[in-house]
């Protein structure tokens, strides 16, 4: 349903996207990571037609999106970084008018936002001002706004901003029904263990470059036999860490770091010690993740800033 080919995209002197070639198809959630300014934002709005690639091609279904970027758009829903400017609505009116204007039947984009609002327990906001709703109740009625009539490709760029745990849970479960239902996912986000849990696959981005693609299992292949270990300290210090350990994180009163399997003994015995004697606070250990498998990635040079990216 989505092909991208070759797509790169300059802003001055910053490349923001450099080579990228990306596939999604229906029936699939593809997730999208990376740290700000990776260059993901700038590759959306080239999927969808706002920005022109300077090269490449990008392909919704057989519709050729550079060339023909709104009769693409008739083909994708996109939930945008920003919320939509829906002052003045309420949250049934919102969807209501955007899959009227989308050429949806007005009962069933009732009957079908009734049914998401319910799912994502927000009924008793769905006739409320949208000006009275938290930022959190706001992000999940755009995401039913983007979604109010089927389409063939779904692009959400960062659906989960302060929207509170439980409704998170609600929300992906939406996600994988879009994908379930047919239509083809392109998630964009930086929330590496939510990703693990709801994708079928996984594009990395680093300063505008994939880096890495493939199922989370098989992006953290290498990590087989390797453990993460947390450490915590007092704030504003810094945790020590064992010998053994391959630090990926650091930040202020925490450390983490993975170790092979066969030095845990030895890794829990240090963490006791530096736990009496004070140096730490607190530890725990457990199998090593797709955010280790990500920081690795990642790390080796920084993230650049570049122009109209956010995330």
């Amino acid at each position: 349903m989505l092909a991208v080919r070759g797509v790169s995209k300059r802003f001055r002197k910053v490349v923001a996207n450099n080579q990228v070639d990306l596939d999604v198809a229906a029936g699939q959630v593809v997730g999208l990571l990376g740290h700000n300014g990776a260059g993901k934002t700038t590759l959306v709005n080239q999927v969808v037609g706002i920005t022109k690639p300077d090269a490449g091609s990008v392909h919704i279904g057989d519709i050729d999106a550079v060339a023909n970027p709104r009769q693409a758009r008739r083909r994708c829903a996109i939930q945008a970084q920003a919320n939509v400017p829906i002052s003045g609505l309420t949250p049934a009116l919102a969807v209501e008018l955007v899959g009227r204007i989308r050429g949806a039947n007005r009962d069933l984009v009732r009957a079908r936002a009734r049914e998401r609002f319910e799912r994502l327990d927000l009924t008793e906001w769905m006739d409320r001002p949208t000006d009275k709703l938290s930022g959190g109740a706001k992000r999940l009625v755009a995401f039913c706004i983007a979604t109010a009539v089927p389409t063939g490709l779904v692009v959400l760029d960062e659906p989960t901003n302060d929207v509170d745990p439980v409704r998170r849970r609600l929300l992906w479960t939406e996600i994988r029904q879009e994908a379930d239902a047919g239509a083809a996912v392109l998630l964009v986000t930086h929330n590496v263990t939510e990703a693990e849990r709801a994708v079928d696959h996984l594009v990395i981005m680093d300063q505008g470059t994939v880096v890495a693609g493939g199922t989370p299992s098989q992006l953290t292949a290498d990590l087989r036999g390797r453990l993460r270990l947390e450490l915590r300290s007092a704030p504003g210090t810094t945790p020590p860490a064992p010998t053994q350990a391959e630090v990926t994180e650091t930040r202020d009163g925490r450390l983490s770091a993975t170790i092979d399997a066969a030095a845990a003994e030895a890794a829990i015995g240090w963490a006791r010690a530096a736990q009496v004697d004070g140096r730490i606070e607190t530890f725990a250990m457990q199998p090593a993740t797709l955010e280790d498998a990500y920081v690795q990635l990642t790390r080796r040079t920084p993230a650049t800033t570049e122009p109209q990216e956010a995330a």
